[in-house]
C-alpha cells in the first residue's frame, strides 16, 4: 500500500545495544525506558491531521521495535520502507543523537526522500540540524499540524517553499531560507479530531501494532495520556516547557486550550480499545476553574472504567479535590514540589508552602486519591547535598504525619541527562547558579553516548558539581528505597532488589571513571554485559507508579466495532 509519509521514532542513543553506557536513574520515575522509546503525542496529532487531508501516513516506533527484539535490524527495516517524504520527530533533546542517525540512514538508502525534523528540541536548534546534509527542512513551533499538509502539498504539486509558513529549509544549493515564523493557533478545534480512532485505523492498516505502541511494556501495562493544551501557565526555571520558554522559542504567548469536549472524547475513544490508566496532561485548572469543572462535568457525566492519572501545579482547594473524585472516583494524583525548602521552590517557579502542600496531600487522600505520587528533584538551584538529605527527612515526615498511609509514593530523581535548551536555567545560567557545560547541539549528541550518565549532564550549580549530582542522587534514592520498606510501602524484597541494583550502579559509576581517567576505553568496552544486567534490573520505582491494571488490558474486538459503526 503506497505511503505518502513515514514517522521515525528513534531511541535516544541509535546504536544503544552496541554501546557501553550505564544510564543511571535518568528514566527511574516516567513509563519509558533508558531509551526513552516514547513518541511524543505530537506525532499520533500531524498523522491524524495529513490523514483527514488525504495522505497516507505512517508510524513506525524504532525504539520499541529495538527494544523488543535485540535481533530486530533497523537499517534493515528501513532500507524496505518505501515513501517520497520521512519525519524524524526531535522532541525532547535527549534523542538528539538518535535522531540525527536515524537520518542518516534514510539518507542512505532512499536519497530521493525529503527528510523533515519537527518538535520542540528542532525548533531550538534548527539552523544546526540544517548543517546535516541528510536534513532537508525544519518545521518549527508547537503546533505544526497545518504548515505540515501546506508543505505536503507543495512538494506533491511541486509549489513554493517560501510561502510555508514555520519551514526552515536548504535550497538545491545549500544556501538556508527561514520562512516567517507565523503560525501559532490560539483554536485546537480541528487537531485531534479523531486522534485514537486514527491510531486504531493504521494499526490495522498496516498490520503493525508494536510500531504504534508508545513505550515497550504499553501491552502489559497501556497507560495512555490526553493533551489538554499546548503552552504553559507556569514559568518553572528547568523546564524547556515553560511559558518564557514558549514565548521566545516558540512564538507562543499564552497556552491555548483544547475544547472539553475534545478532552473528553479522547476518553471514550481510549476506553473504546483500552481498560488501562488514562493520564490527563496538565493541571485543569491553567485555563481557569471553568474550564476545569466542565471538563470534571463531562468526564462524571460520560463516566468510563478506566482508571484517571490528574495532574497539580500546584496545591489545591479540597472542593477542587472532591470535584476530581466525583468524576474520577479512584483517581490517582500526581503534583512536583521539586524541594523541601520553599525558598529552593520559590527560586524554581513553585512559589507556596509547606503547609499548603502537606494540605493538599491530606484532603486528597480523605477525599479518596486512590495513589498520590510527590515527586522530588536534584540539580536545583542552592541545593546542596545536605540540602538533598534534608528532602529525604522531609519524605520522613510525610509519610509518619499521614501514618504510612500506602496511597502516598514519593520519590526522587536527578534533573538529568539535561538541563533544557530554552529553560530559564539555560538562558540565563548566571542568574540562577547554573554552570552551562556545553550548548551546541552536536555536543549534546556526542555526550548522550558517553559510557555513563554523568558525562551527559550539560550542567553543574554552584552548589553541587556533577559527580556530586551524582552521588547525592544515589544516596538519596538509597535512603528514600529504606523508608519505603520503613512505612510498608513497598515489599521488603523488591526493596532488597532495588538497593542492590542502585549500588550495583554506583560502584559501576566509579569504575568508569577510574578506568576513564587512565583512557582504557577496551576495558569499558569488556564491561558492557555488567553494564546491561544493570540497567536492566526491576526499576522499583517503576512498580510503585503503575496502577494495578484489570485482567482484560486491551479491547481489539471493541476497537474494530468502534471502527465499523463509529459508535
Amino acid at each position: 500500500m503506497p505511503t505518502d509519509l513515514i514517522l521515525l521514532h528513534a531511541p535516544s542513543v541509535y546504536d544503544f545495544r552496541k554501546k557501553t553506557i550505564l544510564y543511571g536513574p535518568v528514566s527511574d520515575l516516567i513509563p519509558p525506558s533508558y531509551v526513552f522509546e516514547m513518541y511524543p503525542i505530537g506525532l499520533t496529532s500531524i498523522a491524524e491531521y495529513l490523514e483527514r487531508a488525504g495522505y497516507r501516513v505512517r508510524i513506525v516506533n524504532l525504539a520499541v521495535r529495538m527494544l523488543r527484539d535485540r535481533k530486530f535490524d533497523a537499517e534493515a527495516f528501513i532500507k524496505r520502507l518505501k515513501a517520497p517524504i520521512f519525519g524524524i520527530d526531535l522532541h525532547w533533546m535527549l534523542h538528539c543523537h538518535g535522531a540525527i542517525e536515524v537520518a542518516k540512514i534514510v539518507k542512505k538508502w532512499h536519497p530521493e526522500s525529503k527528510v523533515i525534523f519537527g518538535g520542540f528540541s528542532s525548533t531550538y536548534f534548527y539552523k544546526e540540524l540544517l548543517q546535516y546534509p541528510e536534513i532537508d527542512y525544519v518545521l518549527r513551533g508547537d503546533s505544526t499540524e497545518e504548515p505540515f499538509r501546506q508543505l505536503m502539498d507543495c512538494m506533491k504539486n511541486k509549489g513554493e517553499l517560501g510561502k510555508i509558513p514555520n519551514l526552515a529549509w536548504r535550497d538545491n544549493q545549500g544556501t538556508i531560507h527561514e520562512n516567517e515564523f507565523c503560525h501559532v493557533p490560539t483554536d485546537l478545534s480541528d487537531v485531534m479530531v479523531n486522534h485514537y480512532g486514527n491510531v486504531v485505523r493504521s494499526v490495522i492498516r498496516y498490520r503493525d501494532l508494536i510500531s504504534y505502541t508508545p513505550v515497550k511494556d504499553w501491552l502489559r501495562y497501556p497507560i495512555t495520556a490526553v493533551l489538554t493544551c499546548r503552552g504553559c501557565t507556569q514559568n518553572c526555571i528547568i523546564c524547556g516547557g515553560s511559558a518564557a520558554t514558549f514565548r521566545h522559542c516558540y512564538n507562543r504567548q499564552k497556552p491555548v486550550f483544547r475544547p472539553p469536549e475534545a478532552v473528553a472524547r479522547d476518553v471514550r475513544q481510549i476506553s473504546r480499545f483500552s481498560n488501562g490508566p488514562i493520564f490527563i496532561l496538565g493541571d485543569l485548572r491553567q485555563a481557569g476553574e471553568d474550564y476545569a469543572s466542565q471538563v470534571l462535568s463531562l468526564l462524571q457525566k460520560n463516566r468510563v472504567k478506566n482508571q484517571f492519572v490528574l495532574e497539580l501545579f500546584y496545591p489545591a482547594s479540597k472542593d477542587f479535590l472532591r470535584r476530581m473524585s466525583l468524576a474520577c472516583p479512584g483517581f490517582c494524583l500526581e503534583i512536583s514540589p521539586e524541594s523541601h525548602d520553599p525558598e529552593i521552590r520559590k527560586i524554581i517557579g513553585r512559589p507556596y508552602s509547606s503547609q499548603e502542600l502537606e494540605q493538599t496531600l491530606g484532603d486528597a487522600l480523605d477525599v479518596g486519591c486512590r495513589r498520590l505520587d510527590v515527586f522530588f528533584m536534584i540539580g536545583l538551584p542552592r541545593q546542596t547535598p545536605q540540602s538533598v538529605t534534608d528532602t529525604i527527612d522531609y519524605c520522613d515526615h510525610l509519610l509518619e504525619r499521614f501514618k504510612g498511609d500506602k496511597r502516598l509514593s514519593l520519590f526522587i530523581s536527578p534533573l538529568a541527562p539535561f538541563l533544557d535548551p530554552g529553560s530559564l536555567g539555560f538562558e540565563h545560567p548566571e542568574r540562577y547558579g547554573y554552570h552551562i557545560l556545553f550548548r551546541k547541539l552536536e555536543e549534546h549528541r556526542q555526550a548522550l553516548a558517553s559510557p555513563s550518565w554523568k558525562y551527559s549532564l550539560n550542567y553543574e550549580t554552584d552548589w553541587l558539581t556533577r559527580q556530586q549530582i551524582v552521588d547525592a542522587s544515589y544516596e538519596a534514592i538509597l535512603r528514600l528505597n529504606q523508608l519505603r520498606v520503613k512505612y510498608g510501602a513497598i515489599p521488603e524484597r523488591l526493596a532488597k532488589i532495588s538497593e542492590q541494583r542502585l549500588r550495583a550502579a554506583w560502584e559501576m559509576a566509579r569504575r568508569i571513571d577510574d578506568l576513564l581517567s587512565k583512557n582504557n576505553i577496551e576495558e569499558i568496552d569488556r564491561l558492557k554485559p555488567e553494564v546491561d544486567r544493570i540497567n536492566m534490573f526491576p526499576v522499583a520505582e517503576k512498580i510503585q507508579l503503575e496502577v494495578p491494571p484489570p485482567f482484560i488490558k486491551l479491547k481489539p474486538l471493541q476497537a474494530l466495532c468502534y471502527l465499523v459503526t463509529g459508535r
